[in-house]
């Protein structure tokens, strides 16, 4: 419970970010959508230089209190500080609102790095039993979830409560409170997590030597490259407040969509079940088939009645949820393939990859969101042509089953299934390595707290 709750705290921050920035931008501090594109453009390029680097030094160090709990100490006061600036609406110019934002959400996803890096790093030194890691992994995607599903629901009720009178329609108190109660819920989850599997005895890891151990990790980059899909959902994401704004014509519908990820969440309980009979590769492929179906059936149905776009957008986000546990849980497989074929246990920065590509997905989708605005003629705060209405549409329902169908030939080229992990568990166990890799000792031991 408490893993999870740190992944809700941290991930009202990334709710926040992810789901309302740009329309932030746009409508209320005033800047165009274009520039905002290249406000994220810039952010992936410095995060693409700083994450690899950041883990890396993460995968170096270790304390008394462990390799990655002082970070879940320290980072969630650094969030809120940057979440809450991030939302301010400064009285400025436009070329100084341009940069205050950039300069805001580079410090945040900077900031969030530090956080995030050792919060999922934590589901590989927990355990390293498979199917305790995939429960792990569970209980952090249901985290995540919950706390972006939350923010949907409660921050467009908390900014139309406090928009009376504000020219940033409520959203700095009402980004201030939800981050506020996120640090109690970060806070508690680092008092009650332990790091169990341990590597006393072996000699010290530099940062070179981290960046050799993931370049050999084959299977990570398919993994975080059908990750790196999730782009076209995140799009989707910053589209609902458009399409319900004005397709449907009610923008407190948004929060509606907020439930509906709330309650989809819970189909990631089903994953430790699907896990124990199938593989974690064909469970994922058989969802993105039925997303695809999903989205047709959507599409073919209209936006006419509103119960019944909910209804679709139920079903298509229980199914899309039930695939990012899959994806950590793998993640976390290949940590083993990385120290079997390098010698070294490097966790940080195999979960570094997850946390850039997440960003870097939620960064190009908001770019992308941006792009698409602009070509189907948007207008912010103006009624919008019948162009903009089904372009709208068109984004929100069937365009996210090209990337589904990316993610099927993507996750069919891999390969190290449990099988595999298994055979590597039983090696490593033994102190056994690939051909060619050296180490002082056996440091594969799990102490149990």
């Amino acid at each position: 419970m408490s893993y999870f709750g740190y992944g809700v705290g941290q991930c009202f921050s990334f709710g926040l970010v992810g789901s309302f920035i740009l329309y932030f931008y746009t409508d209320i501090l005033g800047i165009s959508p274009i520039a905002a594109s290249t406000i994220f453009l810039i952010a992936r390029v410095w995060d693409a230089v700083n994450d690899p680097l950041i883990a890396g030094y993460m995968d170096t160090l270790e304390s008394r209190f462990g390799k990655f709990r002082p970070y879940m100490l320290f980072t969630p006061f650094l969030i809120v500080l940057v979440t809450v600036a991030s939302f301010y609406n400064i009285d400025a110019d436009t070329s100084t609102k341009v940069m205050y934002a950039g300069i805001t959400y580079i410090l945040w996803g900077t900031l969030y790095t530090i956080s995030d890096v050792p919060f999922w790093s934590m589901s590989a030194v927990m355990t390293d039993e498979p199917q305790e890691r995939a429960k792990a992994a569970t209980c952090a995607m249901l985290g995540v979830n919950a706390g972006i599903g939350a923010t949907l629901v409660i921050f467009p009720k908390l900014s139309a409560y406090f928009a009376d009178g504000r020219t940033d329609q409520g959203y700095l108190p009402a980004v201030l409170v939800l981050m506020l109660a996120g640090l109690l819920f970060m806070l508690n989850g680092f008092y009650n997590t332990r790091e169990r599997v341990k590597t006393s005895g072996c000699e010290k890891v530099t940062l070179k030597q981290t960046f050799q151990a993931v370049r050999k990790n084959k299977p990570l980059f398919i993994i975080l490259a059908a990750f790196f899909m999730n782009v076209f959902f995140n799009m989707v994401n910053g589209l609902y407040v458009f399409f319900f704004t004005y397709n449907l014509g009610d923008a407190g519908l948004v929060s509606l969509i907020g439930t509906i990820t709330l309650v989809s969440a819970i189909a990631c309980l089903a994953t430790p079940m699907l896990t124990k009979r199938f593989r974690k590769r064909d469970i994922f492929i058989a969802l993105c088939v039925l997303e695809i179906v999903a989205r047709i059936g959507f599409y073919l149905s209209g936006y006419d009645n509103p119960t019944v776009v909910m209804v679709w957008l139920s079903v298509i986000t229980a199914i899309f949820m039930m695939t990012n546990p899959l994806i950590s849980a793998m993640i976390a497989d290949t940590v083993e393939y990385s120290y079997y074929h390098s010698g070294k246990r490097t966790a940080a920065i195999t979960f570094s990859g997850q946390t850039f590509t997440g960003k870097l997905s939620v960064a190009v989708a908001g770019g992308l969101t941006g792009i698409v605005l602009t070509m189907i003629n948007y207008v912010p705060n103006a009624q919008q042509t019948e162009t903009a209405l089904n372009g709208l549409f068109f984004c929100i329902a069937l365009l996210p089953a090209l990337g589904a169908l990316i993610r099927i030939f993507i996750m069919s080229r891999y390969t190290f299934t449990e099988d595999q992990h298994a055979i590597l568990r039983d090696k490593l166990s033994r102190g056994e390595f690939a051909e060619g890799v050296r180490v002082e000792s056996r440091p594969m031991k799990e102490v149990t707290s």
